[in-house]
């Protein structure tokens, strides 16, 4: 969300018409009507929160898994939303982990991703949010070696990326910002939603078909 409250961000969210959202940088005064809401305790900024998941059941709130996601339970299925780092971030507090140049980016990516892995579950998961990484073609935000360590979690995790494909606002890059949902549930429609002039990401919406391994 970009930490914006521009006229109209209700009324897109709301005829888009999904049970969960997993939202980042959300200004501290954002509530959904019909919602149950939990914001991760960090701010990124003076009244930001880095993620927050927003549900139409009752949600369980969890403790962050970094410092920059947010989790809940909802239904007995486990919803994280994350901001990984990008290629300026920046380091410490929030990005420990540098590795010496030119792969400063790299361990950033991977000290996160292993923060999040120790305490993410191998089932019942949905992750997403603004990972700052595409998960193939040209990488332009994030870095090839962050890529790397965001597949290989996702491969652990036992997840599919539906966003994989979806197109970037920028024309010829695709999404940095992601779902992945568990490898054996049955995806349908994933599609971009453009958000310009609400956020300066666009939103992106999965159905899918919530089923036992």
């Amino acid at each position: 969300m970009a930490g914006w409250l521009k006229a109209g961000w209700q009324e897109f969210l709301l005829t888009a018409d999904c049970d969960v959202w997993l939202l980042t940088e959300v200004n501290e005064t954002v509530e959904l009507p019909g919602y149950d809401m939990h914001r991760g305790k960090a701010r990124m900024a003076a009244r930001r929160s880095w993620a927050a998941v927003f549900s139409r059941a009752s949600l369980t709130a969890l403790p962050d898994p970094h410092v920059a996601s947010a989790a809940a339970v909802v239904d007995g299925i486990t919803y994280c939303s994350s901001i990984l780092p990008w290629r300026d971030s920046g380091g410490e507090p929030t990005w420990p982990g540098a590795e010496p140049k030119p792969n400063m980016h790299s361990g950033r990516a991977k000290y996160a991703v292993d923060m999040l892995l120790h305490e993410l579950p191998r089932h019942d998961l949905v992750w997403g949010g603004d990972w700052n990484h595409a998960i193939s073609g040209e990488e332009r935000t994030g870095s090839k070696g962050g890529r790397a360590y965001v597949l290989a979690a996702v491969e652990e995790l036992d997840l599919q990326v539906p966003t994989s494909e979806l197109p970037h606002r920028l024309k010829g890059l695709l999404s940095i910002d992601h779902i992945a949902v568990p490898r054996h549930w049955s995806v349908g429609d994933a599609h971009r939603r453009d958000a310009q002039g609400l956020s300066d990401h666009d939103c992106y919406v999965v159905e899918v078909g919530v089923s036992t391994p």
